[in-house]
């Protein structure tokens, strides 16, 4: 499943990226989110663009389409 799937309140943990652009990829790893990282759903806008979570300690928003390169499983 991708983190794009995910409903408000949901806590789960990175399993690895879809295929796609190495550069985008290196970007999220550089926000830290990392193989094993635990992260919840803080708010999906009405819309359902963009995705508020919580990461290590910050919050970080990221359009669906962003979303779904992560692959999580909830915890």
């Amino acid at each position: 499943m991708t983190m794009a799937e995910l409903v408000k309140g949901t806590v789960a943990e990175i399993t690895g990226y879809t295929m796609g652009c190495s550069a985008y990829r290196a970007k999220l790893l550089a926000l830290g989110l990392t193989r094993g990282v635990k992260i919840k759903i803080i708010n999906v806008a009405p819309l359902g663009d963009p995705v508020e979570l919580a990461v290590r300690g910050y919050h970080l928003s990221l359009r669906r389409d962003e979303a779904n390169v992560i692959k999580v499983k909830p915890v």
